[in-house]
C-alpha cells in the first residue's frame, strides 16, 4: 500500500518560515533516505503531526524534501526559478506528477511518489523494454496538452512566434553560453581552452543554426532520463515524471532529442523510440512532427555540443573531491567520450586523444592543490642547468599554477600547449611550453630548440628570441620547457600577431634580426653540418616527406593531380640554386611565430631550426605571411644590403626556386592535415587549409602539371 495521498494546495504554496517547517527539513537531512541529483539531494521522510498540520496533510504521509545543492556548478539551462509554478501548471495533464506542498529558503517540499526510479530497474546503456519505451513516448506526447496560458511568464528574450524552431533552437544555443559556459568560464576556461574548445564555441554554433521548419512550441520537460522517470507499483499508470526544474517551452523536437541522449539508448533502438515519439505525437498534436527526420539531428546535435561543458566540469569536480588513478582514468574516458561527441556539432577541427586528456585534467587538479597530484617530483633534463635566476623554486611555482590558467593564458598550437604564467619573485611572466603527445609532425625538426636558444642567447646577437629557463618532465612522462614570455607584460591582453602582413618598420626590424643570425656559430648546434647542398638536401626532405605520407593523402593527391614521390623527385631535378653560405635559421617564420611588442617584433618557437641557406629563410617567410610587392622588395633589398656577397648572391634568380618548392609542400603538407585532422586547431593551420584550392593551383603550375579547378567543397566529397 503506498502513502495515503496529500491534499493538493489551493490557493498556493505556503512559503511561511515556520520554525516547525524548518525544523522539519533539518530534521529530514538528518533521518531521512537520501537521493543526490545533480541539482538538488532528495530526503524522503513522514511527516510528523505538527508539520502535517500545517501542510494541512495527515501524520506518517511520506513527503520529499528537496534542498538545492549549493555547490553544484550552474551546468543548465532555466527557463523559469520555480519549479512549483510548473508542477502546478501540469498537474491537470498529468495528474500523478509530484505538487510542491511548501516552500523556503533553498528548500522544498514535494508530493512524494511511490515507486523506484527506472535506472534502478534498467540501467544506461541497455535497452529498455518497448511498453515502457512507448509509455515514456505517451509522456513525451501528454506535455503538449499543457496550456501556454497556465504556464508562467516566459523571459523577455523569448522567440514571439511560437512556431520558429530555428528562434528556439538559437535561443537555445545562447543560453547554454550565457547559463553554462560564461558563469564557469574563469573557473574552467583555462581547462577547455587545454582541451581544444574555444571561449566562442556556442555562439558559433548558434550562428551555424539553418532553418528549421516550423512546429507548434509545447511544455517540454528537458530532462527526462532513467532518474527522473518513476516506475510504479501500479499497472495502470506505469510511469511518473519528476524533476520538472528544467522544464521550458518550445520546439517538442528538443525534448525528444534531449531524452534519446539522455536516456542513453543503445544505438539499435534510436530508430524505435523515434517511431514511439511519432506515433504519440501524431495523435495528440500532428504538427509538431512537420520535418522530423530532416530537424531532429541539428537537436541532437545541440544537445551533445552544450554536455560537453557540464561533463567536462563534472568530471574534474569529481575528481577535486576524490582523487585516485582510476578515478583519473574514469574522468579521462568521460572526457574523452564527451569531446568526441561535441567535436562535430561545435565544430571542432580536432580533439585531443585520451593520454593528452589525462595530462591536461592532471595538471588542473594539481594547481588546484589536490592530494597526490602535487608537481614535486619534476625530473629535470640534465642537458640544462638551471639558471641563478630561475631556480627550482621558481620552476615548481609555474608548474604548480599552469593547470589553473584562465583561458586567455592557455595558447594550442600544433604541437605545443603554451600556458603563460607569473611567478613568484619572478619580475617578468614565464611560458610553460608542452610537447602535445600523439600529434604527427610530417616535417621533421633537426636541433632541439633549448640548444638554439641558448646559442642565440650566449651569442648576443640582436635576436629577439626567448630565453629557455628551464627543461624536464613531470607526471606520465610529460616534457615541459619554460621560457621567457614575448607577449605583452599585461598577460591579460592577447598577444599581437601580424596575421595581415608586416609593417614597414616591422619588415626592417625582421630582415635585421634575420641578418643577425647569421652571427651565431652554428657549428655549436651541429659540428657535422655540411655548407655545400642545402637546396639538395631540401629536396630530398620533401620527397621523403610526400613518400612517407599515409596511404589516403598519397591517393587523394594523386587524384587532385599532384605527382607521388618518384616522379616529384624527376621534376624537382631540373631546379637548382647557387651556393652560399650557411647561418642558423628559424625555419618556420609564420605570422604566429612573430609577436608584437614595444614597437618591434619577437621570433617564438625555434623548434623547426635548421642550418642552411639564409636565401631560404627570408622566402619561406614571405610565403607563410601575406605580403604586399612593396613590402617584399623593401625586404630583399635591405636584406641584400645587410649581408656580406657570400650570403646573398644570385638572389634574384634563386627567391622563385625556393618559393616553388615551399608552394608545393604546402600542396602536401595542408592536403593531409585536411585528411588527418592534425593541427587544425592552430590559426595558421586553419589559414592554410581554409585556401587549399589556390595553392593546389600554384603548386601544379609550378611544376609544370596541368592546373585542375577544386574546390573546398569538392574535397570534402572526395573524402565521404
Amino acid at each position: 500500500m503506498g502513502a495515503p495521498p496529500l491534499p493538493r494546495p489551493a490557493l498556493g504554496v505556503p512559503t511561511s518560515p515556520d520554525d516547525r517547517l524548518r525544523g522539519f527539513v533539518r530534521h529530514a537531512t538528518q533521518h531521512g533516505t537520501a537521493t543526490s541529483g545533480h541539482h538538488n539531494q532528495n530526503y524522503v521522510l513522514e511527516l510528523d503531526e505538527s508539520v502535517a498540520r500545517l501542510l494541512g496533510g495527515e501524520r506518517g504521509t511520506s513527503v520529499t524534501v528537496r534542498i538545492r545543492r549549493a555547490e553544484a556548478l550552474p551546468v543548465v539551462i532555466r527557463t523559469w526559478d520555480n519549479e512549483d509554478e510548473i508542477l502546478g501548471a501540469v498537474k491537470d495533464v498529468l495528474p500523478h506528477v509530484p505538487q510542491c506542498l511548501a516552500k523556503g529558503p533553498g528548500f522544498a517540499v514535494h508530493s512524494y511518489v511511490e515507486g523506484v526510479p527506472l535506472s534502478s530497474v534498467c540501467a544506461n546503456g541497455k535497452p529498455l523494454d518497448t511498453l515502457l519505451m512507448r509509455a515514456l513516448a505517451g509522456l513525451l506526447a501528454q506535455m503538449t496538452r499543457v496550456r501556454r496560458s497556465s504556464l508562467p511568464s516566459l523571459p523577455p528574450h523569448w522567440p514571439s512566434n511560437d512556431t520558429d524552431s530555428q528562434a528556439f533552437l538559437r535561443t537555445l544555443a545562447h543560453l547554454a553560453d550565457e547559463q553554462i559556459r560564461r558563469p564557469n568560464w574563469s573557473a574552467f576556461g583555462g581547462l577547455f581552452a587545454a582541451l581544444g574548445i574555444p571561449e566562442d564555441a556556442l555562439v558559433r554554433l548558434a550562428d551555424r543554426i539553418p532553418a528549421l521548419t516550423r512546429r507548434p512550441y509545447s511544455l517540454l520537460h528537458a530532462d527526462l532520463h532513467r532518474d527522473n522517470v518513476i516506475v510504479t507499483y501500479g499497472e495502470s499508470l506505469p510511469l511518473i515524471c519528476v524533476d520538472w526544474e528544467l522544464a521550458t517551452y518550445g520546439d517538442p523536437l528538443h525534448d525528444l532529442a534531449t531524452h534519446l541522449v539522455r536516456m542513453h539508448y543503445p544505438d539499435h533502438q534510436w530508430s524505435e523510440v523515434i517511431d514511439a515519439w511519432e506515433e504519440a505525437m501524431r495523435r495528440i498534436r500532428p504538427a509538431a512532427v512537420n520535418g522530423l527526420a530532416k530537424d531532429l539531428q541539428h537537436y541532437v546535435d545541440f544537445e551533445r555540443a552544450q554536455s560537453v561543458f557540464p561533463d567536462v566540469m563534472r568530471a574534474a569536480r569529481s575528481l577535486e573531491q576524490v582523487y585516485s588513478q582510476k578515478n583519473l582514468d574514469e574522468a579521462t574516458a568521460e572526457v574523452d567520450r564527451a569531446l568526441r561527441a561535441a567535436a562535430r556539432p561545435l565544430g571542432l577541427r580536432s580533439v585531443p586523444g585520451p593520454k593528452e586528456i589525462e595530462r591536461v585534467l592532471f595538471r588542473w587538479l594539481a594547481s588546484h592543490g589536490v592530494r597526490g597530484t602535487q608537481v614535486f617530483g619534476w625530473v629535470p633534463d640534465r642537458r640544462l642547468s638551471l639558471r641563478d635566476d630561475f631556480g627550482e623554486r621558481a620552476v615548481l611555482d609555474a608548474l604548480s599554477v599552469e593547470g589553473g590558467a584562465p583561458a586567455g593564458q592557455v595558447f594550442k598550437g600544433t604541437a605545443h600547449l603554451n600556458t603563460v604564467v607569473r611567478v613568484p619573485d619572478v619580475p617578468h611572466p614565464v611560458v610553460v611550453r608542452r610537447r602535445l603527445p600523439d600529434v604527427t609532425r610530417r616535417e621533421p625538426h633537426f636541433l632541439s630548440e633549448h640548444a638554439v636558444l641558448r646559442s642565440i642567447e650566449r651569442a648576443g646577437v640582436a635576436v629577439n628570441a626567448p630565453k629557455v629557463l628551464a627543461l624536464g618532465e613531470t607526471y606520465a612522462n610529460d616534457h615541459f620547457a619554460i621560457h621567457t614570455y614575448m607577449g605583452p607584460e599585461d598577460i591579460d591582453r592577447p598577444p599581437n600577431h601580424p596575421v595581415y602582413g608586416l609593417l614597414p618598420h616591422e619588415a626592417d626590424g625582421l630582415v635585421d634580426q634575420l641578418c643577425a643570425l647569421t652571427q651565431v656559430d652554428y657549428r655549436q648546434l651541429d659540428p657535422t653540418a655540411v655548407e655545400p647542398g642545402f637546396h639538395g638536401w631540401l629536396k630530398d626532405q620533401l620527397v621523403r616527406l610526400v613518400d612517407e605520407l599515409p596511404r589516403t593523402t598519397q591517393q587523394l593527391a594523386r587524384q587532385l593531380g599532384l605527382p607521388d614521390a618518384g616522379r616529384l623527385r624527376q621534376l624537382l631535378s631540373r631546379q637548382d640554386v647557387s651556393h652560399r653560405e650557411s647561418s642558423l635559421l628559424h625555419g618556420d617564420l609564420n605570422p604566429w611565430n612573430l609577436v608584437r611588442r614595444d614597437g618591434g617584433l619577437s621570433i617564438i618557437d625555434w623548434e623547426m631550426a635548421l642550418i642552411g641557406d639564409p636565401l631560404y629563410d627570408l622566402v619561406r617567410h614571405l610565403h607563410l605571411t601575406p605580403t604586399r610587392p612593396e613590402i617584399r622588395d623593401r625586404m630583399f633589398r635591405r636584406w641584400e644590403r645587410k649581408l656580406p656577397p657570400a650570403c646573398t648572391r644570385d638572389w634574384q634568380k634563386d627567391w622563385q626556386v625556393y618559393r616553388c618548392l615551399e608552394v608545393v609542400r604546402s600542396a602536401y603538407i595542408d592536403l593531409d592535415r585536411i585528411v588527418t585532422g592534425e593541427g587544425l586547431d592552430a590559426p595558421n593551420v586553419r589559414r592554410a587549409v581554409d585556401s587549399y584550392p589556390v595553392t593546389l593551383a600554384i603548386a601544379n603550375g609550378a611544376l609544370g602539371l596541368p592546373v585542375r579547378t577544386v574546390t573546398i567543397g569538392h574535397l570534402a566529397r572526395t573524402l565521404v
